[in-house]
């Protein structure tokens, strides 16, 4: 990453204002949103949106001839480009025939997207902007920090300096008289505009009619006071009939703000009247701007199903944290990555595809189903595929990518660790490497990895087997747990299999973009693991879990090593992660857990992949309370811990607030013990207790069952 991102980021995360504004909301928002959604079945709706908006994506030519024969007939004006500069071309040629001074803006995307106000003023016209957020940061000369509310990371005292400076008064920070002022301004824009432009939330092939959306009703005084309207139309808000509507309206408010509808809903079909009797000259322009190219890309194509509600940001732990000017251009957050990736260029996204943790957040609170992560993840393959690996990362990955030189090294480093070590700990680094134990403590590399340990455990001879997938934690920084988790299966009648050809599980070459790595890393591991007939392949790492299940197929697809494809698949449909598996046995009664003991008050962390990916949450939750656990849950307990494998290493000034708010999480539940399921959640969560002298324990689900087995 480049310095001056890095610094951009460093400073957006010590703005208190900001991540004060940005934490409270998205606090808020989670409850309101979920309150909002009562009555209505999420799943269907977006389902639905998403059948619409793909079905219109990929018809984007006959959703444009459709939509232009219809506004036409309507008596609108319709011109279609994919070039950004024929769209100001064209907006500066009717204001011109038109002889318009003055023009009044309503919240538009797609003009910022083109910078069309700088390119009107250059040209001798007044640009107001009237939504309110954006008639602040156009004060403040800023860009939107936000798709739906652009002026979030401002206070009212620093709003109060701009309006004081606009209006030669001194003004209080008083919110009403800020209104009052607001109104007062942008009510005479309104009046002498000569032109109104504004975007468009959805655009009705089927009819000609484009809807928006607003709180304020500035976009009814922009298309109704002026006499000339243009709205600028994004190609991706097409949807095919008039009914089609009807999901994207319950959706985008719900979702946006936590409303039920907006104050103001707008369908324009065709020009209205002026007040003096005349025709009002509309003019619809679809802008393409390399649209129908990502429709026609297949990993791509589902950015149109977008609907720019903005919740990806609510619920992004990144976002609420850096805000919105990080990201550097018109869209932000992780659409906007992909947005700028696309809509500018791929080498855009360099620094700011870095940014986003792959917690999955977005995805689930998506009303497109956009999967964010997925598509981030292939700007990151796109761009190592054009530039190459760093010489950093080709040196890690081909140590990681030999299984025994790797291992050789991770035995030394346990030796090489020693003077810095204390209690399991290691607290402080010496020179460069001091960084990474600033925020949290780090594990001590385990003298003995779980790979020997396991020789030496006496296990029952069984005759059902099952293979355990330690993964590069439970090997070399938490053995015990690779030992509490045989026993457990001992209990349940398993002989436990581990195949000591077993290698890393290729995420962090996967979630850095070398996906080539990845595949010689699914390919080493498929062979490990298939070589003896077992029942199961089980793993205590939910990271590892996702890449026996589902990543090795993806991996060796894209990088077109199909002849190990059916073994994959043969490793995918054995593999299961350690709770579910657990409780199964349980539920099967080959496993039992003591009961009637009382052991006190516990709260879960459902790690990111657990519960996002693989879809597993209850379980662990009941086997504990069924060992005798009084569960108390946590604040967003789902919310990621901020390890995210090597995020933690390179963006530290991220990583570690998001870990301070989750050990305040947990502290307020007043437990005496976290459990969660992922090793290296606990190196986190653990370490960062450590580091500030906290009593809570922290300890992987597999141990606390261990120790409850009858």
């Amino acid at each position: 990453m480049k310095k001056d991102f890095k610094s951009s980021v460093s400073k957006a995360v010590h703005n208190a204002t900001l991540t004060g504004a940005l934490g409270k909301f998205s606090e808020a928002y989670k409850v309101n949103r979920q309150k909002a959604y009562e009555g209505i079945d999420f799943e269907t709706l977006r389902e639905t949106i998403a059948e619409r908006k793909s079905y219109a994506a990929a018809h984007l030519d006959l959703m444009a001839q459709t939509f232009q024969i219809n506004a036409e007939a309507a008596g609108a004006k319709v011109f279609r480009t994919n070039d950004p500069e024929e769209v100001k071309a064209y907006i500066l040629k009717v204001a011109r025939e038109n002889d318009v001074k003055s023009v009044v803006k309503s919240k538009s995307m797609a003009s910022e997207e083109i910078h069309l106000n700088d390119y009107l003023e250059k040209n001798g016209i007044e640009v107001g902007e009237t939504d309110l957020g954006e008639w602040i940061i156009q004060l403040a000369g800023q860009k939107p920090s936000h798709m739906v509310m652009p002026a979030i990371h401002m206070t009212k005292e620093e709003v109060s300096e701009l309006f004081s400076k606009e209006v030669n008064e001194r003004l209080t920070s008083d919110i009403p008289r800020l209104v009052e002022v607001a109104r007062n301004e942008l009510r005479s824009k309104f009046l002498r505009a000569d032109m109104g432009i504004s975007g468009a939330n959805i655009a009705v092939a089927e009819t000609g009619s484009i809807v928006l959306v607003t709180n304020e009703g500035n976009a009814r005084l922009v298309t109704t006071l002026p006499r000339v309207h243009v709205a600028i139309v994004g190609i991706e808000k097409f949807v095919e009939k008039f009914e089609d509507v009807v999901p994207v309206l319950t959706a985008l408010p719900r979702s946006a703000t936590a409303q039920l509808l907006t104050s103001y809903v707008s369908i324009i079909t065709g020009p209205a009247q002026n007040t003096d009797g005349s025709m009002k000259d509309l003019h619809i322009i679809l802008m393409d701007n390399r649209r129908t190219d990502m429709a026609a890309d297949d990993k791509f194509k589902q950015a149109l199903q977008c609907i720019r509600c903005g919740s990806c940001l609510n619920v992004c732990p990144v976002f609420r944290l850096v805000g919105g000017h990080v990201f550097g251009s018109v869209y932000t957050g992780g659409i906007g990555t992909i947005l700028t990736a696309w809509f500018e260029e791929m080498q855009k996204s360099e620094d700011i595809q870095g940014l986003c943790l792959q917690c999955g957040n977005c995805k689930e609170v998506c009303p497109g189903k956009l999967d964010i992560p997925d598509m981030i993840l292939e700007i990151r393959r796109r761009l190592v595929s054009q530039k190459g690996q760093t010489l950093v990362q080709k040196s890690i990955f081909s140590v990681v990518n030999n299984r025994k030189l790797f291992h050789s090294m991770l035995r030394t480093a346990s030796l090489a660790g020693k003077p810095f070590t204390s209690g399991g700990f290691i607290r402080h680094l010496p020179f460069f490497l001091s960084e990474l134990t600033e925020m949290r403590s780090l594990p001590a590399i385990a003298a003995e990895p779980f790979r020997d340990r396991f020789e030496k455990i006496a296990q029952p001879k069984q005759k059902e087997k099952i293979a355990f997938y330690a993964g590069c934690l439970i090997d070399f920084a938490y053995p015990e747990m690779g030992e509490a988790l045989v026993k457990i299966l001992n209990k349940a009648g398993f002989e436990v299999i581990f195949p000591q050809e077993q290698t890393c599980c290729g995420a962090p070459a996967l979630y850095n973009g070398a996906w080539d790595v990845a595949a010689q890393n699914a390919i080493d591991n498929i062979k490990a693991l298939t070589a003896t007939d077992v029942s199961y392949v089980v793993s205590a790492c939910p990271t590892c879990t996702v890449a026996l299940k589902h990543e090795f197929l993806k991996t060796l697809d894209v990088e077109k090593k199909t002849e190990w494809v059916a073994q994959a698949q043969k490793l995918a449909d054995k593999s299961i992660d350690f709770s579910t598996l657990v409780k199964k046995l349980v539920d099967d009664g080959r496993l039992n857990i003591a009961e009637g003991v009382e052991l006190g008050k516990i709260t879960y962390h459902d790690s990111c992949h657990l519960k996002r990916t693989l879809r597993v949450s209850e379980q662990p939750r009941e086997l504990l309370q069924k060992a005798g656990f009084e569960l108390s849950e946590m604040f967003e307990c789902d919310m990621c811990c901020g390890m995210g494998g090597s995020y933690s290493l390179k963006l530290p000034e991220i990583s570690a607030p998001i870990l301070e708010r989750k050990l305040k999480n947990i502290k307020e539940t007043g437990a005496g013990t976290v459990a969660m399921d992922c090793p290296g959640c606990v190196l986190q969560i653990r370490g960062g207790f450590d580091k500030e002298g906290g009593k809570v324990t922290v300890k992987h689900t597999v141990e606390l069952l261990a120790e409850r087995l009858k």
